[in-house]
């Protein structure tokens, strides 16, 4: 048997070696789920399971054995196996409102640490690679604690907490030039500022002073004449009495006569009791007193000596730091799991203070913590929408009617809206199943866009019916079939329904009219003609058999049994035309009737017509006379009286009693309905030239019903949701005082009632007072009586010179405790919470000496009359021996009176700040919250707006605006302008149809009246003459008009006198227009004429959409005529393409949407925010939002979606800080002392040019520390110290910039602070200089660049000046620093050479320069014709001696030397050069043998020229 081990891995890494050499043992492996690596390490899985701390994460956990195979578990010990299931928190969906990523700014750039960066630093140019780094963390919002980054990252990456950036090249520390000297004294110095200090490696800065000797004579050894200074050291510690000082001063105390209470306040060392705020003990401090000579030596104390002795020791507060008890324990977790909070839970814990800290002791800690803590799982939200509004339709711009105010009836495409709201979903236990709660919370809450709350909807037209015209009448019926033949019956003709009715109480009319008849019959007989058969041959005379048929009444054929008597066949005569006879055609069909019926005045009549096909040839039959082409006969025969049913409107549905049961088994339509209930109507019959009439004149088979089933409306009650949570009451506490705090709740409209619903209720939002709300507990610092004044102990005063008297300035305790508001004693903790900040414990008090002047206390203030500029005083006296000491009487040295103006309650305002925006203000109205903006509200007209008032009183500092008025505003009336639409006159008259003939169209329009302005609705698109058409088709009958032509008249010869009657004469006939009446033409299929035209159907263009009648967008229909088209493309009448029953090429009509006008919806206005400052100048505002933008002709969105107004003026009061004092060292010359500064309570507005007015101090509450604001150490040099100067001045605000661009925002300014040393032995003593450094705003980019002086004697001044002008040390790059020195390179060693002005080699005077190619001298020659004996002389010292002889640097110059200093050819040599082959090439062209005969002499010139 092998040893078995737990061994548990290492969830990051693979088993070490030292676990397998432990035998034969087993462990444990541990490694995740979804982990596949052979090293049997892994990290735990995903967390799964509820919201927040309910999460569980697991891994897999194995006994494997130490050579890594795996066995059973049994063989590990269980006690020592792993855990495989751990706590950890879930990250839901809702937790992205708790946390955030908190991300710090940048730091500075920094080099990135590499091999040889100190020599890249060396080659630095402009800037180098660095990088910089920030900190990013994962915090939860509430209380800003830090957790653990995967919380962050499962709603968003992290961000980056590292990025490269460039680090501008090392700059050295940049320091300004040195001031003057100073005045000679023991030495001289003068000192400079730093301005820059060194960057990014740069060398430190230099030192910023300097010192030189004076030149002052020494005095004689022996008789110099010292100055001598009183120098005070530091105040030690404080230290407690001794034990019989201490048990003096208690003594001393007791015989004080104070209560027993106060015998200990301040003398037994102790904790204290409990409701005293701190054990307050009185001890002393002393310092050090010497005397200073003027060269720093300390010589004996009687040097100084002067009265009156400054003090060496005084009275302390001996420290004691605060104490506070222990934390109490962790409350439970307030979070809210209910409604409309996004909050985590929150607990707290607590600790009070047992005593006060006293002296310097250290301060009292943190009070209260607070920590984020899970208060259960969170329900989610969803967004929830009530039902859509009623559709409300807006006007178009062409369809509004200037003389109407308000559109009727108006239909077509609108707008709807709804309220959006989120609601809570929780889940029902054990179910699983969501259960919503229709309560309405916080819109935060819900996460993903809301729905809509408005959308475009279409409102059906107003339709009258419209029908048909009535047919011809029917033959006449009996009412029933039972009998087959006679009896009476009815005639009837019908008419159809064309458009149903929409949205009318009226419906159609009566559809069938009928009159009464004799002899109805159910069958007849229908005859036809056959065709016709000739009696020989195939044409001439013949004859038709006519057919009978019997049908029914709906034109059937029945049995013919069921008619009458059978009808004989009759032969009717007829003639088949031969082949020369007159052709005719068949009879057309008879035309309708005339008239419906027949009276006195007018009977029906209906006609037919043949037409001649072809003219008969010679010898064939004629053609029949013209009227036997027309044949008439009577119709309707019957009288104008006919009878018809009418109805009135269907009732209003009824639930049916009796149908009840039917109501459950039926189903309308698949409908779901709320029942079956009936209609009912009357119906009556009605003769048409009277009123009512008996039933029996109508026919009772088409009586129309009486009953109807129909649909029982559902009963919609109202359906509101739940009353939101209270808004929460204030959790911390209330003064006793404080006005009610309300809360307040809301619910919204989901569906209004109809149809008998219950009603909606009248309140739907609701306030009330908060209840149970914890008033705070009142508590008080109690003070009690002030101990005697206690001096500095005598053992320790009596060891002093001179102060042997007890006397002088001392300290004085009291003790303080806390009692309730009951009066009883209470913790001390309980009054640092509640009654603020503890009264003083010790003050300074005074012990007179014998020779000083004593008082009695100040009385009171004299009262103050009811004016403005009177006074009050109050006075003191001298009390004992002072009263009969002259020092004592000068009043101006001690005054006994005191005087000052009394208060005065005058007050006068100003305005203050600029006027609010022009305010609408809208009229009380119920509070409904998430309701959709009403179009009421109103957007213009008369409003106000408001200028905050500034209140001062006498002495002219501010006030609260309530003294002056009311509302702290003044108001002045406005107007908002209101937006004007675009005016359109009326439609005009249509227009004849464009075409006389076939398709055309007919046009109106309407005018611009007015432009829109104000953001009123845009005018729709115009014309250039701003019009706007609207075009429909139209058609014109072809060959409707024709010249009608008359007879010639008799020839009318022009001559009277022409007795022959013969010759030139004149004929007249009548033309005029007429309207040809409508005929009727027949065209056989089979017969086709050789010069016949073939006919076509082509299609006009489309109309504009077409709208029902008071319809303003959505859908409509377009149409577009054909027109009637014969091959040669003349337009010939529709009626002959009808005849041909010509299929339509293209539809004739479309549908079509005209665009809805959107007018924009805005949100309602927002309450006032909070004042942005309490107090002084701040600002209110309030919003709207855009709900739904505009579209097509509907008015924009206003531009203002905010307001501002400025909040009334309240004072500021604040604490205002003078300031220091000199360094005053208190009664000596030099050494450590004090720097005082005033604290003064003043008030103001908080501008900036505000003027500040000093107030009572009470106004600004509690006061700061006074020891660390009133008072700052400082010390005065004494003569032979070295001591730091004062602080230079800021120095200008500077950027980092690389090529002028700066790559951060804030820049950096300096200020510095040099040493001075008055003697040299005590340099060492000397601290080194300071420097101070701090970020600025609006700083600017520096250049840093040398600067020149012109060479003098090859010497030069180099300095380094910043781009603004200011002569500086550092910046500068020391690399391109130019030369002070000017040397010739390589050195002049040429015989009689020297280095020139230039920096290049020259000659002496009398040489020139024979120079190289390279521009350097070769040697100097001497010039021909000189005689300079001296230049003979061959010396070292006349060959190198130089000639700073101006004249000759002069002429030099014009000596022969084709090189320029710089090795170039000078520009005279290619003169030369250009001259001369001109020359030459002259010479060749008249040296050519053509030309030397004739230019003979000129040759001859020219070689000798040359």
């Amino acid at each position: 048997c092998s040893e078995t081990l737990w061994l548990p891995l290492d969830p990051w890494q693979c088993p070490r070696p030292g676990w397998m050499g432990l035998g034969a043992g087993r462990s444990w492996g541990i490694i995740s789920a979804f982990l596949t690596s052979p090293c049997l390490a892994g990290h735990w899985g995903r967390c799964i399971g509820d919201c927040g701390w309910g999460g569980v994460r697991s891994r897999a956990v194995w006994c494997t054995h130490a050579e890594g195979w795996t066995t059973f578990h049994a063989n590990c010990e269980q006690q020592d196996k792993p855990e495989s299931q751990r706590r950890c928190f879930k990250i839901c969906d809702w937790h992205l409102e708790l946390f955030e990523w908190e991300v710090s700014g940048w730091d500075r750039c920094g080099l990135v640490s590499a091999a040889g960066a100190e020599a890249g630093a060396e080659l630095c140019v402009t800037a180098q690679h660095g990088l910089q780094r920030r900190s990013v963390r994962c915090l939860q919002k509430l209380n800003r604690t830090v957790v653990s980054s995967e919380i962050c990252e499962h709603f968003s990456p992290q961000p980056p907490s590292e990025q490269a950036c460039l680090v501008p090249c090392p700059r050295d520390c940049v320091v300004s030039e040195f001031s003057g000297w100073s005045r000679c004294g023991p030495g001289c110095h003068r000192t400079r500022a730093v301005l820059a200090p060194p960057l990014y490696g740069g060398a430190p800065c230099p030192n910023l002073t300097e010192s030189r000797p004076c030149g002052a004579p020494a005095c004689p050894l022996g008789e110099e004449q010292h100055t001598y200074s009183l120098r005070l050291g530091p105040w030690g510690q404080c230290r407690p009495p001794h034990p019989k000082d201490a048990e003096l001063a208690a003594r001393t105390m007791l015989d004080s006569g104070s209560d027993s209470a106060e015998r200990s306040a301040s003398a037994v060392p102790g904790s204290p009791p409990q409701d005293r705020a701190a054990e307050v003990e009185i001890g002393h401090q002393s310092r050090t007193v010497r005397c200073v000579r003027s060269d720093g030596e300390h010589v004996a104390l009687s040097f100084c000596l002067q009265e009156p002795v400054p003090a060496t020791s005084r009275p302390c507060v001996m420290p004691q730091d605060c104490s506070t008890s222990e934390w109490s324990p962790w409350s439970p977790c307030s979070g809210s799991c209910g409604w409309g909070s996004a909050a985590p839970g929150l607990r707290s814990r607590r600790r009070s203070v047992r005593s006060v800290a006293v002296g310097n002791g250290t301060p009292c800690p943190q009070l209260e913590e607070r920590e984020a803590c899970a208060a259960g799982g969170k329900a989610p939200f969803a967004w929830r929408t009530s039902e859509w509004k009623a559709c409300q339709v807006s006007p178009l711009l062409d369809q509004q009617n200037p003389h109407q105010q308000q559109q009727a009836g108006l239909c077509g495409g609108g707008i709807q809206s709804r309220v959006v709201y989120c609601a809570q979903i929780i889940v029902e236990l054990g179910t699983q199943r969501p259960k919503e709660v229709a309560r309405p919370v916080d819109g935060k809450l819900c996460q993903g866009p809301a729905p809509a709350a408005s959308q475009v909807c279409h409102l059906p037209c107003l339709a009258e019916c419209a029908v048909s015209s009535w047919s011809a009448w029917g033959p006449c019926l009996p009412e029933s079939c039972q009998h087959r033949h006679g009896g009476r019956g009815f005639r009837m003709r019908q008419r159809q329904v064309m458009v149903d009715p929409v949205g009318t109480l009226a419906g159609c009319p009566h559809l069938v009219e009928s009159i009464p008849c004799e002899d109805a019959r159910c069958h007849e007989w229908v005859v036809s003609e056959g065709s016709c058969v000739p009696h020989r041959g195939r044409c001439g005379p013949g004859h038709r058999v006519l057919k009978a048929v019997c049908t029914s009444r709906t034109g059937e054929e029945v049995p013919h049994h069921l008619c009458s008597e059978l009808p004989h066949p009759e032969v009717v005569a007829c003639e088949v035309p031969c082949a020369r006879d007159c052709v005719v055609s068949e009879w057309s069909p008879w035309s309708p009737c005339s008239h419906s019926c027949s009276s006195r005045n007018a009977e029906g009549t209906q006609s037919r017509s043949r037409s001649i096909l072809a003219l008969p040839a010679e010898g064939g039959k004629a053609c029949p006379p013209e009227r036997a082409l027309q044949e008439q006969r009577a119709c309707n025969e019957h009288p104008c009286v006919h009878f018809f049913w009418e109805v009135s409107p269907w009732s209003s549905c009824s639930q049916d009693v009796l149908g009840t049961a039917l109501n459950t088994t039926i189903s309308w339509i698949g409908e779901a309905t709320c029942g079956v209930g009936i209609q009912t109507r009357k119906v009556f019959c009605r003769r048409s030239s009277s009123g009512q009439v008996t039933p029996k004149r109508c026919p009772e088979s088409i009586r129309p019903e009486v009953v109807r089933p129909c649909l029982l409306p559902c009963r919609k009650d109202c359906v509101v949701t739940l009353f939101s949570e209270w808004t929460p009451c204030p959790t911390a506490c209330q003064p006793g005082n404080a006005t009610a705090v309300k809360q307040s709740r809301y619910r919204i409209i989901l569906q209004d009632s109809d149809n008998g619903g219950q009603p909606c209720p009248d309140t739907l939002y609701e306030e009330r007072e908060c209840e149970d709300v914890p008033i705070c507990p009142v508590y008080r610092w109690k003070s009690h009586r002030w101990s005697p004044c206690v001096l500095v102990p005598g053992s320790v005063r009596q060891a002093l010179p001179g102060q042997s008297e007890a006397c002088g300035h001392g300290l004085q305790a009291r003790a303080v405790t806390c009692v309730s508001e009951q009066g009883g004693s209470a913790a001390v903790g309980d009054c640092v919470r509640w009654a603020g900040a503890v009264p003083a414990l010790v003050q300074e008090c005074l012990v007179p000496c014998k020779d000083d002047c004593t008082f009695t206390p100040w009385s009171k203030f004299t009262a103050c009359s009811s004016g403005c500029d009177t006074t009050r005083s109050r006075r003191r006296s001298l009390t004992g021996r002072s009263r009969k000491r002259d020092k004592c009487q000068n009043t101006e040295v001690y005054p006994q009176v005191e005087t000052e103006p009394c208060p005065c309650e005058a007050f006068t305002s100003q305005p203050h700040g600029n006027w609010s925006d022009c305010i609408i203000r809208e009229g009380p109205s119920p509070l409904q919250l998430g309701v959709a903006a009403q179009a009421a509200a109103r957007e213009c007209g008369q409003g106000v707006r408001l200028r905050a008032i500034a209140c001062y009183d006498s002495a002219g500092a501010l006030v609260e605006p309530s003294h002056c008025s009311t509302a702290g505003y003044i108001e002045e009336p406005c107007t908002v302008p209101c937006p004007f639409d675009c005016k359109l006159s009326d439609w005009s008259r249509w227009s004849p149809c464009s075409s006389s003939c076939g398709p055309g169209v007919r046009v109106r329009s309407k005018w611009l009246k007015e432009k829109p302005y104000n953001g009123g609705r845009p005018c729709p698109k115009l014309d250039l003459k701003n019009q706007v058409h609207e075009a429909v088709p139209c058609y014109s009958e072809c060959n409707q008009y024709s010249w009608e032509v008359g007879p010639w008249s008799p020839c009318k010869i022009n001559g009277e006198e022409n007795s022959l009657h013969c010759g030139e004469g004149i004929q007249t006939r009548k033309v005029r227009c007429v309207k040809i009446k409508a005929q009727v033409f027949q065209i056989k299929k089979t017969q086709r004429c050789p010069a016949q035209r073939s006919l076509c159907l082509v299609s006009a263009g489309w109309s504009g959409c077409q709208l029902g009648a008071n319809a303003t967008c959505g859908r409509g229909e377009r149409r577009r005529l054909l027109s009637c088209r014969r091959s040669d493309g003349a337009t010939v009448s529709m009626q002959l393409c009808q005849q041909l029953q010509l299929e339509k090429p293209v539809p004739t009509s479309s549908r079509c949407v005209v665009g809805c006008a959107v007018d924009c919806q805005l949100s309602p206005w927002s309450a006032w925010s909070q004042c942005s400052h309490s107090c002084g100048t701040g600002q209110m505002v309030r919003g709207r939002s855009v709900l739904l933008r505009a579209a097509g002709e509907g008015r924009a969105c206003p531009q203002q979606l905010t307001q501002h107004r400025s909040c009334p003026v309240k004072p500021c009061y604040s604490w205002l800080l003078g300031p220091w004092s000199p360094c005053s060292v208190q009664g000596g010359q030099c050494g450590d002392g004090l720097q005082v500064r005033n604290l003064t309570c003043v008030v103001h507005d908080a501008s900036v040019s505000a003027t500040s007015k000093p107030v009572e101090n009470a106004l600004c509450g509690e006061l700061p520390s006074k020891e660390n604001v009133l008072q700052l150490p400082c010390s005065v040099p004494c003569p032979g110290d070295c001591h730091l100067t004062e602080w230079s001045e800021w120095s200008s605000c500077e950027l980092t910039c690389i090529s002028g661009r700066s790559f951060e925002t804030t820049g950096r300014q300096s200020r510095s602070r040099a040493f001075m040393v008055q003697s040299a032995e005590h340099r060492g003593s000397c601290s080194g200089q300071d420097m101070e450094t701090r970020p600025c705003s609006g700083g600017k980019c520096y250049d840093y660049l040398w600067q020149s002086s012109p060479w003098r004697d090859n010497v030069r001044t180099v300095w380094c000046q910043r781009s603004d002008g200011v002569n500086v040390t550092g910046g500068c790059p020391l690399r391109t620093k130019p030369a002070e020195v000017r040397h010739c390179s390589p050195a002049c060693r040429k015989p009689f050479s020297y280095c020139t002005q230039r920096g290049v080699c020259g000659c002496e005077r009398g040489y020139t320069e024979v120079m190289r190619s390279n521009g350097l001298l070769d040697y100097c020659v001497k010039v021909p014709g000189l005689e300079d004996k001296k230049a003979d002389v061959k010396t070292i010292a006349g060959k190198n001696k130089p000639v700073n002889s101006k004249m000759h640097d002069i002429f030099k110059g014009w000596s022969i030397q084709p090189f320029n200093p710089d090795g170039k050819l000078k520009v005279w040599v290619y003169g030369v050069s250009a001259g001369g082959f001109f020359i030459i090439l002259v010479c060749f062209y008249l040296n050519n043998p053509k030309y030397i005969q004739k230019s003979q002499n000129i040759s001859q010139h020219c070689i000798a020229g040359i």
